[in-house]
Protein backbone atom coordinates (compact mmCIF):
# COMPACT_ATOMS: atom_id res chain seq x y z
CA UNK A 1 0.00 0.00 0.00
CA UNK A 2 1.26 3.37 -0.58
CA UNK A 3 2.47 4.97 2.70
CA UNK A 4 3.11 8.72 1.86
CA UNK A 5 1.73 11.45 3.34
CA UNK A 6 -1.53 13.06 1.55
CA UNK A 7 -2.19 16.70 2.06
CA UNK A 8 -5.16 18.60 0.99
CA UNK A 9 -4.42 21.81 -0.53
CA UNK A 10 -8.12 24.03 0.13
CA UNK A 11 -7.42 27.24 -2.25
CA UNK A 12 -9.90 28.97 -4.85
CA UNK A 13 -6.65 30.97 -6.32
CA UNK A 14 -5.67 28.39 -9.27
CA UNK A 15 -2.22 29.79 -9.36
CA UNK A 16 -0.85 29.65 -6.12
CA UNK A 17 -2.62 26.25 -5.89
CA UNK A 18 -0.61 24.92 -8.11
CA UNK A 19 2.69 26.19 -7.03
CA UNK A 20 2.06 24.47 -3.82
CA UNK A 21 0.93 20.84 -5.54
CA UNK A 22 4.34 21.28 -7.53
CA UNK A 23 6.63 21.77 -4.29
CA UNK A 24 4.67 18.81 -2.37
CA UNK A 25 4.79 16.68 -4.59
CA UNK A 26 8.56 17.21 -5.34
CA UNK A 27 9.30 16.63 -1.83
CA UNK A 28 6.96 13.24 -2.20
CA UNK A 29 4.00 13.65 -0.29
CA UNK A 30 0.75 12.76 -1.91
CA UNK A 31 -1.78 15.58 -3.14
CA UNK A 32 -5.43 16.59 -3.31
CA UNK A 33 -7.51 19.33 -4.17
CA UNK A 34 -10.72 21.51 -2.90
CA UNK A 35 -11.22 24.62 -4.22
CA UNK A 36 -14.33 25.73 -2.24
CA UNK A 37 -15.33 25.35 1.68
CA UNK A 38 -18.12 22.37 0.24
CA UNK A 39 -15.48 20.37 -1.43
CA UNK A 40 -13.16 20.75 1.35
CA UNK A 41 -15.35 19.27 3.63
CA UNK A 42 -15.82 16.57 1.19
CA UNK A 43 -12.23 16.35 0.33
CA UNK A 44 -11.50 16.16 4.59
CA UNK A 45 -13.58 12.61 4.45
CA UNK A 46 -10.88 10.94 2.69
CA UNK A 47 -8.86 11.65 5.81
CA UNK A 48 -5.59 13.63 4.49
CA UNK A 49 -2.71 13.49 7.12
CA UNK A 50 -2.47 17.39 6.62
CA UNK A 51 -4.65 20.13 5.30
CA UNK A 52 -3.33 23.41 4.06
CA UNK A 53 -6.67 26.05 4.56
CA UNK A 54 -6.90 29.41 2.97
CA UNK A 55 -9.71 31.45 4.33
CA UNK A 56 -11.16 33.32 1.50
CA UNK A 57 -12.74 30.41 0.02
CA UNK A 58 -16.51 30.62 -2.04
CA UNK A 59 -19.21 28.88 -0.21
CA UNK A 60 -18.40 28.18 3.52
CA UNK A 61 -15.36 30.49 4.46
CA UNK A 62 -12.30 28.74 5.92
CA UNK A 63 -13.01 29.44 9.60
CA UNK A 64 -16.28 27.62 9.09
CA UNK A 65 -14.60 24.57 7.35
CA UNK A 66 -12.06 24.67 10.48
CA UNK A 67 -14.53 24.72 13.16
CA UNK A 68 -15.67 20.93 11.03
CA UNK A 69 -12.45 19.80 11.08
CA UNK A 70 -10.82 17.45 13.46
CA UNK A 71 -8.77 14.97 13.73
CA UNK A 72 -5.60 16.13 11.33
CA UNK A 73 -3.38 19.25 11.66
CA UNK A 74 -4.82 22.04 9.86
CA UNK A 75 -2.40 24.87 8.44
CA UNK A 76 -4.23 28.01 7.69
CA UNK A 77 -2.72 30.00 5.11
CA UNK A 78 -3.91 33.61 4.34
CA UNK A 79 -3.65 37.49 4.14
CA UNK A 80 -4.89 38.45 7.05
CA UNK A 81 -2.39 39.66 9.40
CA UNK A 82 -3.27 41.09 12.23
CA UNK A 83 -2.56 39.43 15.48
CA UNK A 84 -6.72 38.76 16.36
CA UNK A 85 -7.37 36.83 13.36
CA UNK A 86 -3.53 34.72 13.84
CA UNK A 87 -5.01 33.87 17.73
CA UNK A 88 -8.14 33.59 17.20
CA UNK A 89 -7.71 30.81 14.46
CA UNK A 90 -4.86 29.17 16.58
CA UNK A 91 -7.71 28.74 19.50
CA UNK A 92 -10.02 27.44 16.78
CA UNK A 93 -8.12 24.40 16.20
CA UNK A 94 -5.69 25.61 13.70
CA UNK A 95 -2.13 23.88 14.41
CA UNK A 96 -0.35 26.92 12.54
CA UNK A 97 -0.63 30.24 10.79
CA UNK A 98 1.18 31.10 7.55
CA UNK A 99 0.62 34.09 6.01
CA UNK A 100 0.58 35.58 2.70
CA UNK A 101 3.12 36.09 0.51
CA UNK A 102 4.88 33.33 1.87
CA UNK A 103 8.12 31.76 1.52
CA UNK A 104 8.05 27.99 0.08
CA UNK A 105 10.79 26.27 2.08
CA UNK A 106 9.60 27.90 5.20
CA UNK A 107 6.10 26.51 4.46
CA UNK A 108 7.10 22.50 3.71
CA UNK A 109 9.49 23.13 7.29
CA UNK A 110 6.43 23.86 8.93
CA UNK A 111 4.16 21.06 7.11
CA UNK A 112 7.17 18.62 7.90
CA UNK A 113 7.33 19.42 11.68
CA UNK A 114 3.40 19.15 11.86
CA UNK A 115 3.12 16.38 10.41
CA UNK A 116 6.12 14.49 12.60
CA UNK A 117 3.89 15.87 15.85
CA UNK A 118 0.62 14.21 14.63
CA UNK A 119 2.43 11.01 14.07
CA UNK A 120 4.19 11.18 17.72
CA UNK A 121 1.29 12.22 19.23
CA UNK A 122 0.42 9.48 22.06
CA UNK A 123 -2.49 6.71 20.81
CA UNK A 124 -5.27 6.87 23.62
CA UNK A 125 -5.95 3.15 25.06
CA UNK A 126 -9.85 3.90 25.06
CA UNK A 127 -12.20 4.75 22.26
CA UNK A 128 -15.67 5.51 23.13
CA UNK A 129 -18.86 6.52 21.64
CA UNK A 130 -22.10 6.39 23.02
CA UNK A 131 -22.39 3.13 24.85
CA UNK A 132 -19.27 1.68 22.79
CA UNK A 133 -16.36 1.00 24.40
CA UNK A 134 -12.81 -0.24 22.66
CA UNK A 135 -9.67 -0.92 24.72
CA UNK A 136 -6.87 -0.50 22.56
CA UNK A 137 -4.35 -2.52 24.97
CA UNK A 138 -6.75 -5.67 25.32
CA UNK A 139 -8.67 -5.39 22.70
CA UNK A 140 -12.18 -5.98 24.02
CA UNK A 141 -15.39 -4.12 23.30
CA UNK A 142 -18.22 -3.51 25.15
CA UNK A 143 -21.66 -2.11 24.55
CA UNK A 144 -22.51 -0.90 27.99
CA UNK A 145 -22.46 -3.57 30.48
CA UNK A 146 -22.06 -6.63 27.24
CA UNK A 147 -18.74 -7.04 26.20
CA UNK A 148 -19.06 -7.87 22.11
CA UNK A 149 -17.14 -10.64 20.47
CA UNK A 150 -15.51 -8.59 17.46
CA UNK A 151 -13.40 -10.66 14.56
CA UNK A 152 -9.84 -9.42 14.23
CA UNK A 153 -11.57 -7.64 11.08
CA UNK A 154 -14.82 -6.64 12.95
CA UNK A 155 -12.08 -4.84 15.77
CA UNK A 156 -9.82 -3.20 13.23
CA UNK A 157 -12.97 -1.42 11.45
CA UNK A 158 -14.84 -0.38 14.51
CA UNK A 159 -11.44 1.03 15.93
CA UNK A 160 -10.72 3.38 12.85
CA UNK A 161 -14.74 4.27 12.78
CA UNK A 162 -14.13 5.37 16.73
CA UNK A 163 -11.09 7.62 15.80
CA UNK A 164 -13.47 9.21 13.31
CA UNK A 165 -16.39 9.86 15.44
CA UNK A 166 -19.37 11.77 13.19
CA UNK A 167 -17.13 11.56 10.29
CA UNK A 168 -17.86 9.62 7.10
CA UNK A 169 -14.61 7.13 6.60
CA UNK A 170 -14.38 6.51 3.10
CA UNK A 171 -14.05 2.73 1.71
CA UNK A 172 -10.21 3.49 0.35
CA UNK A 173 -9.41 4.98 3.83
CA UNK A 174 -10.42 2.12 5.90
CA UNK A 175 -8.69 -0.56 3.26
CA UNK A 176 -5.61 1.51 3.79
CA UNK A 177 -5.44 1.62 7.53
CA UNK A 178 -6.87 -1.87 8.55
CA UNK A 179 -4.00 -3.63 7.92
CA UNK A 180 -2.14 -2.20 11.46
CA UNK A 181 -5.00 -4.70 13.18
CA UNK A 182 -5.27 -7.36 10.42
CA UNK A 183 -4.19 -8.27 7.23
CA UNK A 184 -7.44 -10.00 6.13
CA UNK A 185 -9.93 -7.32 4.65
CA UNK A 186 -10.40 -6.50 0.72
CA UNK A 187 -12.20 -4.38 -1.20
CA UNK A 188 -14.77 -7.09 -2.17
CA UNK A 189 -15.19 -8.49 1.86
CA UNK A 190 -15.62 -5.03 3.53
CA UNK A 191 -19.15 -4.77 2.80
CA UNK A 192 -19.44 -8.04 4.76
CA UNK A 193 -17.76 -7.41 7.59
CA UNK A 194 -18.96 -4.02 7.99
CA UNK A 195 -22.21 -6.22 8.04
CA UNK A 196 -21.34 -8.54 10.42
CA UNK A 197 -20.14 -5.73 12.54
CA UNK A 198 -23.17 -3.39 12.33
CA UNK A 199 -25.04 -6.73 13.62
CA UNK A 200 -23.33 -7.17 16.50
CA UNK A 201 -22.96 -3.48 17.70
CA UNK A 202 -26.84 -3.56 17.35
CA UNK A 203 -27.46 -7.19 19.52
CA UNK A 204 -25.65 -5.14 22.26
CA UNK A 205 -28.59 -2.54 22.63
CA UNK A 206 -31.04 -2.06 19.63
CA UNK A 207 -28.86 0.84 18.26
CA UNK A 208 -27.78 1.05 14.67
CA UNK A 209 -24.50 2.94 14.51
CA UNK A 210 -23.01 2.41 11.45
CA UNK A 211 -24.54 4.23 8.40
CA UNK A 212 -23.46 3.30 5.31
CA UNK A 213 -23.24 6.71 2.94
CA UNK A 214 -23.87 6.08 -0.78
CA UNK A 215 -20.89 5.69 -2.69
CA UNK A 216 -18.50 7.07 -0.16
CA UNK A 217 -18.06 4.99 2.60
CA UNK A 218 -19.18 4.64 6.50
CA UNK A 219 -20.38 6.61 9.47
CA UNK A 220 -20.60 5.69 13.03
CA UNK A 221 -23.57 7.57 14.67
CA UNK A 222 -26.23 7.81 17.44
CA UNK A 223 -28.50 4.60 16.87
Amino acid sequence: MDNKKKILIVEDDVYIGDMLEEALLKEGYGVVRAYSGTEALYAVSGRPDLVLLDLMLPGLDGEEVLAKITGMPVIVISAKADVDSKVGLLLGGAVDYVTKPFHMKELLARISVHLRNASAAPKERFLSFDEIMLDTDTHIVTIGPQKAKLTRTEYAILKILLQNPGQVVTKSFLLDHISEDTPDCTESSLKMHISNLRKKLREGNGKDYIEAVWGIGFLLRAG
